[in-house]
């Protein structure tokens, strides 16, 4: 390049813009596609045009470019060989293993939770009392015990127990609806009353939803933090978001064909184990994550075996339940009670009324400790839950460690002169293709991709270049196949041993239907 060059009468070396531009043009196309953006970027801090402006270079800095791939890595247009073994943007889990259930125990002795308020377990056996005796009078009329028909169990686990809140606090705000008032309700103070009752649930059920919410981003957030921040993050969060809309699309067409908020809630739940069982599919890499995990080169192994155990029955998070569950399944039968004492109050109405002042007392107390403990209640969990790490070090969890990536590669070794050839199939346009490989032995060896398509047409995708190690990926242009190279024809005297893998990654909605045809 520089015996090409014009040296300047007065030292420097001056070249036209263009003139560098037209030269690069014909030694790489590359090269040349860089350093033309390079220039339109300096343009901007030039007044002048593009065809009068000079750049005068010193000799030392015109030499810099016989190092072009070193500049344009300087620009971060492509990545160091180093750097290309490392997965982007990916928070590194050396050393670290899954939380464990005796870390948590030590970890939730600094976080002890203040006893509910003594008015809860009062107003829950005033609210017992009462729904007793107005039961009572409601199965002499029906014949059925309504107590019996709405009791539950608190669940086990917090999450159930959070979707049973927001169920029974929806039931309760779907009776408080004046279209549901006992037709003799009247005077001022009751309906303005229960107005504010409503209007109390109402902040309470979206508290409970922000909960819940945090906590699913919180892990979801985590798990992208691990994952490296290319297209294998964003494959998972395409899933989601497919998940989640038709998640989404279920719960509308049931309420839209009248649906009630007990079915609701069913199904709410049944989504939510559904979560778990995608969270158990992503650790093992099964079901519709067989299709995504097993490309997903470079993803930590204690990653995946986080979220396949996270929410195991005797799992880490068994220690939570057991220390945090107590309060939450009084407040659960609280909720409850709450709901069964408005559904007899309304049928027996008419029955008792010189009781309906007491009883409009019973109920305002028992919504205000309600939902004032609840709130205290998953405010302080939400404290406890982002304070709470994930993984933690191998001495933190007494134990060696474990695996750190998954680990389902091939290894071949290749002869002086010879060449190593993957043909790889491409059933979808869109699809990624992506590999991943290094040198166990030798310096380097040469490597190329190049598209076949369905007619035979080639196109070189990626260009031979030697490296140590390499890690890439891209979207195929359309279907056919992909031929991926390592070649030591150059060496006379070293073999190579190459530990790779590859794979071509279907768009997600092709690895849904796949899954769904299983």
């Amino acid at each position: 390049m520089l015996a090409e060059s014009r040296r300047h009468p007065g030292g420097p070396f001056c070249i036209e813009r263009t003139g560098l531009l037209r030269y690069m043009a014909r030694r790489s196309e590359a090269y040349f596609q860089v350093l033309k953006e390079l220039f339109v970027r300096s343009l901007r801090f030039s007044n002048r045009k593009f065809r009068t402006t000079k750049v005068v270079l010193s000799k030392g800095t015109f030499q810099c470019f016989a190092d072009i791939p070193g500049i344009i890595r300087s620009l971060g247009f492509v990545k160091s060989r180093a750097e290309e073994g490392r997965a982007p943007g990916m928070a590194s889990t050396e050393g670290l293993v899954p939380i464990t259930r005796d870390f948590l125990s030590r970890f939730y002795d600094r976080y002890p939770f203040e006893a509910l308020a003594p008015g809860i377990a009062a107003a829950d056996s005033q609210l017992r009392e009462e729904n007793e005796r107005m039961s009572k009078h409601c199965a002499e009329e029906s014949g059925n015990d309504l107590i019996l028909d709405l009791s539950f169990d608190s669940p086990h686990k917090i999450d159930e127990n959070l979707w049973k809140n927001r169920e029974q606090v929806e039931e309760i705000l779907y009776l408080l609806e004046k279209r549901h008032w006992p037709s003799t309700l009247n005077g001022p103070q009751m309906p303005d009353k229960l107005y504010k009752l409503a209007l109390e649930l109402q902040g309470l059920l979206k508290f409970i939803e922000d909960y819940q919410s945090f906590s699913s981003e919180k892990i979801f957030s985590m798990i992208l933090t691990y994952m490296p921040q290319d297209f294998r993050a964003s494959l998972i969060k395409q899933q989601r978001d497919r998940s989640e809309k038709k998640r989404q699309a279920e719960v509308e067409t049931l309420l839209n064909g009248g649906g009630s908020i007990q079915e609701k809630y069913n199904l709410l739940w049944k989504q939510q184990m559904e979560r778990r069982k995608q969270l158990v599919m992503l650790g093992s890499a099964s079901g519709v994550y067989k299709t995504l995990i097993r490309f997903l080169v470079g993803v930590p192994q204690v990653l995946l075996d986080f979220v396949q155990q996270i929410n195991d029955h005797n799992g880490p998070m068994e220690e939570q339940r057991e220390r945090y569950g107590p309060p939450l399944y009084q407040l659960t039968q609280l909720g409850l009670h709450i709901r069964i004492f408005l559904t007899l109050w309304w049928k027996t109405f008419n029955r008792d009324t010189t009781a309906q002042d007491s009883r409009l007392d019973l109920l305002e107390e028992s919504v205000k400790l309600y939902s004032s403990e609840l709130k205290r209640f998953l405010t302080f969990l939400r404290e406890v839950f982002e304070h709470s790490p994930f993984l933690i070090s191998a001495e933190e969890a007494g134990t060696n460690g474990g695996k750190t990536m998954v680990n389902d590669f091939k290894e071949t070794v290749i002869s002086t002169g010879k060449t190593h050839e993957v043909l790889l199939p491409v059933d979808s346009e869109g699809s990624y293709v992506a590999w991943e490989f290094k040198l166990t032995s030798g310096k380097d060896v040469g490597f190329s991709v190049e598209y076949i398509s369905s007619n035979g047409a080639k196109m070189q995708m990626l260009p031979y270049q030697r490296y140590d190690s390499h890690q890439g990926n891209f979207y195929s242009p359309g279907v056919g196949s992909y031929k991926l190279v390592w070649d030591n024809s150059y060496s006379t005297f070293y073999r190579k041993t190459v530990r790779y893998k590859v794979d071509a990654i279907p768009p997600v909605a092709d690895a849904q239907k796949l899954e769904d045809q299983n």
